[in-house]
């Protein structure tokens, strides 16, 4: 199977689906932060690993707890992804940590500062005319 095949999309998509779920609903461990997301999945074209991008609103602590959670309880997370998926193999999974989303809401933050300068140096400019 190739890398970019469509069988091995939808299988990314899927086990991001259920990794998400199974994080969500079955993980009681209190390491794992509540707001945690699976944000990609890649599975290797021969179904033996995982990649998957987890993404954990919080702080620098948290975020550390809960990859060590997740960590600790790999067995868990690829045993109930073997029952809930019918795959020939079940991929080893690997966590990774995510930080796309943190970046993107600081730029976000960053165009904003500058538009709100923009536009009260505007103003101000406005009112001395």
């Amino acid at each position: 199977m190739r890398k970019n095949s469509i069988k091995n999309t939808r299988i990314n998509a899927e086990v991001q689906k259920e990794l998400s779920s199974i994080i969500r609903n079955e993980l009681k461990d209190p390491r794992v932060h509540p707001m945690t997301s699976v944000t990609g999945a890649v599975v290797a074209p021969d179904l033996k690993t995982c990649k998957a991008y987890i993404s954990v609103l919080g702080k620098e602590e948290e975020k550390k707890d809960t990859l060590a959670g997740l960590k600790k309880a790999e067995g868990f997370i690829r045993h109930r992804l073997a029952e809930n998926m019918n795959l020939r193999n079940t991929p080893e999974i690997h966590f990774l940590l995510d930080e796309s989303i943190e970046y993107g809401v600081h730029m976000s933050r960053l165009i904003d500062e500058v538009n709100k300068n923009i536009s009260d140096a505007e103003e101000e400019n406005d009112t001395q005319e």
